[in-house]
């Protein structure tokens, strides 16, 4: 494998699969089944889902919510994912633990760098839910920052389209896809990736990003075995 530890962030709207809303149980168990295959093939993985299929702070607050509230309430949709995802794994004999940003015992266990570390270092998924904890910021800061903190040497960006392209490839035809692309270009050039504060997180971090499309089942392992099936972004 090409990668010993990475830091996997899945995208909670990718959940919905065929559904509006909430989570499609086969899109679930496809995203479990492909993590099973990486523990078992010797690497270990984190984990940090959004929350988009329930939840997203900042539509909330276009509503009427107040933002500090509507991004909590976007918080708890990640561990309503989390688990989700934590019970379809144990459930094909892949343990799991669930941690929160901020404190919800017995729900999952308080995040500390060295709890999530031991734990993929036994086996388990490592299932990092609740963001950052604090507001205003999205979940891929949340993930960007807990790659850096357990150490990760990349982080994976699970989405529905297979990289990074010059623009919004589900609404434009002519866009066309990178192989790879710097930190200062998706900055420069506005490109949707990740939000300006991770991005900036993992360039100041030298944290290597790869985008691609984790609704196609076997792409996770492709992109271990260091197939290019997506787009890599670095320094």
């Amino acid at each position: 494998m090409k990668f010993k530890r990475i830091l996997l962030k899945l995208s909670g709207e990718s959940l919905m699969g065929s559904l509006g809303y909430g989570i499609d149980r086969a899109r679930l168990d496809s995203y479990a089944r492909q993590i099973k295959e990486a523990v078992d093939s010797g690497v270990e993985v984190g984990i940090v889902i959004g929350g988009g299929n329930i939840f997203r702070g900042l539509s909330g607050a276009s509503k009427g919510f107040d933002r500090v509230k509507g991004d909590q309430m976007g918080m708890l949709a990640t561990v309503i994912n989390s688990l989700a995802l934590s019970s379809a794994l144990e459930g094909i004999n892949q343990p799991a633990a669930v941690f929160t940003a901020i404190g919800m015992f017995p729900i999952g266990e308080p995040y500390s760098k060295w709890k999530a570390i031991d734990a993929m270092r036994q086996g388990k998924v490592a299932i990092i839910s609740g963001g950052t904890g604090n507001p205003y910021f999205t979940t891929d800061t949340g993930s960007a920052l807990r790659a850096i903190e357990t150490e990760a040497e990349v982080m994976l960006k699970g989405t529905r389209v297979d990289g990074v392209y010059t623009a919004d490839p589900e609404k434009d035809s002519s866009a066309t896809k990178f192989d790879t692309i710097t930190y200062d270009e998706v900055i420069e050039k506005g490109l949707k990736v990740m939000d300006l504060t991770a991005t900036a997180l993992c360039k100041e971090n030298a944290m290597p990003i790869y985008v691609f499309n984790m609704d196609v089942e076997g792409n996770l392992m492709k992109m271990l075995r260091g197939e290019n099936i997506g787009t890599y972004v670095h320094k």
